[in-house]
């Protein structure tokens, strides 16, 4: 059995030896522990911090993606890689490494495939009134939209089996914990969240400038994932309260009519028609949106199955490049990125 611990990065010289300190070489119920960084375009000197202090495994991509984007390029290399457990966590070292062993547990037990650190968050001290309040409102929509029991949403600190990183595929460019928690819910994952700790604050985060800014980008996240997932619900719920307010200004011109009055009303006759007219669309755009639902759901499996297939054939993983140490895994960076070129393939160009 073999865990790998992935850690996105962007520059991240500074935090990330003090996480790589914390992490374990051993842990209970697994052969191998490997470490896996993915630089996410980073400018500094992350990359040789990181061989520095021992990470076996890099994921280097050449320009800033993101985070979203950088978990699943971690994802996808520690499954060509031999993962039969992956653990992402922080490079800024905000959760607490001696939880690991009771993150995978329930994993391990086969409880789980899917398992969240729940940070507790009322428990952080750096954390305010207004942040605990507004991260534990957002995990109750997560956990209605997801139809899921995880306490912490937007907690990083995860373990996955292979079945389920297999399964995950992120298109969010923002953030993976919110949609990766909603398709998780959708697909056959099975979820789970244990008490972790978390340490003190080596710096502010990088994903959002204010708490208002992470608010707003974690609410359009949410309703634009759900709205992915569940587009009839979504949308004809919005073409439901649309009609409701169309009946307002038609029982407005329906009662001056009854009056006798309903030649000086005749806005409200047009105002009710525009927004009937408005629900109508929307109801069209949930139609549309629930055909392309089904659509979505039979690409994902076709991703789903690609996946096996490449892990079938032995296909290297992308952006690769070993760490402190050989790992007899070649690289598929820059230059590299080509297949080797084989004997065979040699010797059948000789002959042409």
């Amino acid at each position: 059995m073999k865990l790998i611990i992935q850690i996105p990065c962007f520059n991240e010289e500074e935090t990330l030896p003090t996480t790589l300190a914390d992490l374990p070489r051993t842990v209970a119920g697994f052969d191998q522990v490997e470490w896996l960084v993915i630089d996410d375009g980073s400018v500094d000197q992350t990359l040789r911090v990181a061989r520095d202090h021992g990470v076996d495994h890099i994921v280097k991509l050449t320009n800033n993606k993101g985070l979203a984007a950088g978990f699943q390029a971690g994802l996808d290399a520690c499954l060509k890689l031999g993962a039969d457990v992956i653990v992402n966590t922080d490079a800024d070292n905000q959760y607490d490494a001696s939880f690991i062993p009771a993150l995978v547990a329930p994993v391990l037990a086969g409880e789980a495939d899917m398992v969240v650190g729940d940070r507790e968050v009322h428990k952080i001290e750096h954390f305010s009134p207004l942040k605990v309040r507004l991260q534990k409102l957002g995990s109750a929509v997560v956990r209605r939209a997801s139809e899921t029991d995880i306490a912490d949403a937007t907690s990083g600190f995860r373990a996955y089996n292979r079945e389920a990183a297999i399964q995950l595929a992120v298109v969010s460019r923002f953030t993976y914990t919110l949609e990766s928690l909603i398709q998780a819910g959708k697909l056959l994952v099975a979820t789970k969240h244990v008490p972790v700790s978390t340490n003190e604050k080596l710096r502010e985060s990088r994903l959002f400038p204010s708490m208002w800014s992470y608010v707003r980008r974690n609410t359009v996240s949410i309703f634009r994932i759900y709205a992915q997932y569940e587009p009839m619900r979504v949308f004809m719920s919005l073409a439901g309260i649309l009609f409701l307010l169309a009946c307002i200004p038609w029982l407005r011109f329906f009662v001056a009519w009854v009056q006798d009055d309903g030649a000086g009303h005749v806005q409200s006759l047009i105002f009710g028609g525009v927004l009937f007219t408005a629900a109508v669309m929307v109801a069209a755009l949930a139609v549309m949106g629930d055909l392309l639902h089904g659509q979505r759901i039979l690409t994902q499996r076709v991703f789903e199955r690609v996946r096996r297939i490449e892990l079938q054939l032995g296909v290297p993983p992308s952006h690769y490049e070993p760490g402190a140490r050989p790992t007899g895994q070649d690289p598929t960076t820059g230059a590299h990125a080509a297949p080797p070129v084989t004997d065979e393939i040699d010797a059948e160009t000789t002959s042409r």
